[in-house]
Formats: structure tokens, C-alpha cells, sequence
């Protein structure tokens, strides 16, 4: 009898172990706030995701060692997306559902963050992207995604930026476009180009596309090249813009290259070469030159943690935390649709990037600037106000 008791009662233990294990570790009665990160630490933007990772790695250990948020200690759960969409969807089932986070940070790119949004929408978790710049991530056929956020500006101000650059800096009136036509950010920033391009008085005399991964584009830069453009536009990530910026100069195309914010890497300069980004531009989200009392305390302190220097993804990850940090603390709560809630009303948060105020659309109102590339170092060239 004895014998059935004990098992009855260890039976009744692990009944009430395994539903306690059912439900979130981050509720009331806990020590911790765990927060997603969903990112590219291996594929074709691996470079990417790990800056905006150790940004967010930085900022999270800071808060922690003043004493953590509302008295609980922040922890990041970390998840591979390897680069694709359907991986990121798939890590971002597991942080939900799995290991029970408050809030998901990331993706990096367009394409790997709208594979989460639903996900995130049916859990009812804030998704809040960092560096995704389409404009579809926060916004659905004229719909607020409601669980959707995003710490970066948009792909129509980015593509603003350069399109005016060209044509007012530069005195560009012919423009080729050349995009990764299997990209969601690669498209979204060739229409907005376009549209600010043309609205300057310039003309796109042609549209080209590659696919991620392509080696060769010897072929479309020959034909390119024989459009006689005054700029091309490239809104790619580094590693397809690395080999397009050197086999264009080697066909002898001089004329200006531009990009945007995907062209931020220091693998760029390994790929390309310093001479063949030369009379290269792309607009970005801050300048590690910047004198700014902020700008300058994070460069030392990322410079101290990591031995080396922080790049905009870096900055966006460090700041997109603080983004959360903040709404966490006026929450007062871990509570995913209290976070959600408190996310919706920030307003006038200074970070390293400027001062950060979403939208009716969870989309920031900040600046961005143009970065010149003169023998592989990037230098600042101007600043332009939203």
C-alpha cells in the first residue's frame, strides 16, 4: 500500500512539473524577462545578423549590470534563421511557442522578416525588426500590422535619400537601376528610387536584375555600360554589391555607384577592393564619426566589448533594445500585449541613431546620412532630416 502511495504522489509531481513547464518562464513570479532574437548567424547575411545581435548583446548587458528592467534580469534567446525565410519562420515558432519569450527582435532583411509576422500576429508577440526596411513589414494592404515594429527608417525615405543625392549633389539626370530581383528590399527600394529619381527631373534609362548567390554579372554590366547611365543604383546586400562594384570597374564603368544601408559592411571592402568602391555612396543610419556625446560613449563602448567598430547594424541592434527596454519599463510588465501597447506610444527616445518616435505605422521618424567610400574606409558625406 505504502508502494501505490509513493507512486501515486510521484506521479502527482511530475503531472504538476510538466504542466508548470506548459506556461511562460517569464511571468510575474520571475527573475527574468526572455526576449526572442531571430537571426541570420549563418548564410549569406550571417555578417549582418551577428553586428545587430552583439548591438543588442551590448545594450542588454548594460541595463542588466544598472539593475535589469522593473527589477528582472534580460535574457536573449538566440535563434538561427540561416539566412532564409522559411527558416525564420520556423525560429520564430520556437521562440514563441517554445521558450515562451515576451517580445521577438529581427530579422535583419525584409524578406526574412515578413516570413514572421503572421506567426507573431496569431501568438499575439510584438515581432520588432531592427533593420527590415520594406514597408509592408509594419503595413498590410493599408492595414497596421498591429504586432509589428520596426527600429530603422523606411525604404521610400532611403530611396529618397540617394535618388536626391544623385540628382541634386550629384547632378545626375540618367540613372540604371540594378537589383536583386529575388529580394524584398532590393525591389522596394528600386520603386522608391525611381519615384524621387524621376519627380527630380531625372530619367531611369534601364532596369537589370541578378539573383542572390550570382557570381557572374560581367554580361548585364557590359549592357549597362553601354547605356552611358551618370549614377547606377544598387540596393543589394554586400556580398552580390562586393563583386558587382569590382567587375564593373574592371569593364572601365567610372561613373558613381550608389546603394543603400545593405551595402554596410566591412566585408565589402575584402569582396570589391578599395579601388573599385571609389566614387561609391550609400545612404545609412548613423556615422561612426558622428561627434555626438552618445554617438561617441557606444563606439568606445561596443569598441571595448567586441574589438572593433560598431557598424549601423550594430548601432540599429543596439538601439532597437533600447526601443524595448523603454516600453518594457513604462509597461511596467513582461506581458507580451502590454509590451505590445506600451511599444505603439514611444515617443521623443534619444538613442545613438537620433531621437526615435514611432509612427501611426510603428515606423521611426529619424534622419539618415549618405557615407562616401574613399579607399575602403567610409567617410560621412552629408546628413538628411526626415
Amino acid at each position: 500500500m505504502r508502494k501505490k502511495w509513493m507512486g501515486l504522489l510521484l506521479s502527482a509531481v511530475m503531472v504538476t512539473g510538466l504542466v508548470a513547464g506548459c506556461g511562460s518562464s517569464t511571468g510575474s513570479d520571475s527573475k527574468e524577462i526572455k526576449i526572442g532574437a531571430n537571426f541570420e548567424l549563418t548564410g549569406g547575411v550571417a555578417n549582418f545578423g551577428k553586428q545587430t545581435v552583439n548591438g543588442i548583446m551590448l545594450a542588454f548587458k548594460e541595463v542588466n549590470e544598472a539593475g535589469g528592467v522593473n527589477g528582472k534580469k534580460l535574457v536573449l534567446v538566440q535563434a538561427d534563421n540561416k539566412s532564409e525565410p522559411s527558416e525564420a519562420a520556423n525560429a520564430v515558432t520556437k521562440l514563441i511557442t517554445q521558450d515562451k519569450v515576451s517580445a521577438v527582435l529581427g530579422p535583419v532583411t525584409s524578406s526574412d522578416v515578413l516570413a514572421t509576422l503572421q506567426i507573431g500576429q496569431d501568438n499575439k508577440v510584438p515581432i520588432i525588426t531592427p533593420t527590415g526596411t520594406n514597408p509592408n513589414i509594419t503595413v498590410d494592404n493599408g492595414q497596421v500590422r498591429p504586432y509589428a515594429f520596426r527600429g530603422c527608417f523606411i525604404d521610400p525615405f532611403q530611396g529618397q535619400v540617394m535618388a536626391n543625392f544623385a540628382a541634386k549633389t550629384l547632378k545626375a539626370k540618367t540613372a540604371v537601376i540594378y537589383i536583386d530581383s529575388s529580394s524584398d528590399y532590393s525591389k522596394g527600394l528600386s520603386e522608391s528610387f525611381e519615384a524621387a529619381f524621376t519627380k527630380n527631373g531625372g530619367q531611369i534609362i534601364g532596369k537589370e536584375a541578378f539573383l542572390q548567390k550570382d557570381q557572374d554579372f560581367k554580361a548585364t554590366l557590359t549592357k549597362i555600360k553601354g547605356m552611358n547611365p551618370d549614377v547606377v543604383f544598387i540596393p543589394a546586400y554586400y556580398e552580390e554589391v562586393g563583386k558587382i562594384n569590382k567587375q564593373a570597374r574592371e569593364l572601365g564603368i567610372t561613373v558613381p555607384l550608389l546603394g543603400t544601408d545593405g551595402w554596410d559592411d566591412s566585408k565589402l571592402v575584402e569582396i570589391a577592393g578599395a579601388a573599385a568602391l571609389n566614387n561609391g555612396f550609400f545612404s545609412n543610419h548613423y556615422s561612426p564619426e558622428d561627434k555626438d556625446p552618445r554617438v561617441v560613449k557606444f563606439v568606445e563602448a561596443y569598441k571595448k566589448e567586441y574589438n572593433e567598430a560598431p557598424s549601423a547594424l550594430a548601432a540599429l541592434g543596439y538601439d532597437t533594445a533600447l526601443m524595448l527596454i523603454d516600453a518594457i519599463k513604462r509597461a511596467g510588465s513582461d506581458d507580451p500585449g502590454k509590451i505590445r501597447d506600451a511599444l505603439e506610444k514611444t515617443k521623443d527616445l534619444q538613442v545613438v541613431t537620433g531621437v526615435l518616435t514611432l509612427d501611426e505605422n510603428h515606423n521611426p521618424v529619424k534622419s539618415a546620412v549618405v557615407i562616401e567610400m574613399k579607399d575602403g574606409k567610409q567617410v560621412f558625406r552629408e546628413k538628411v532630416n526626415p
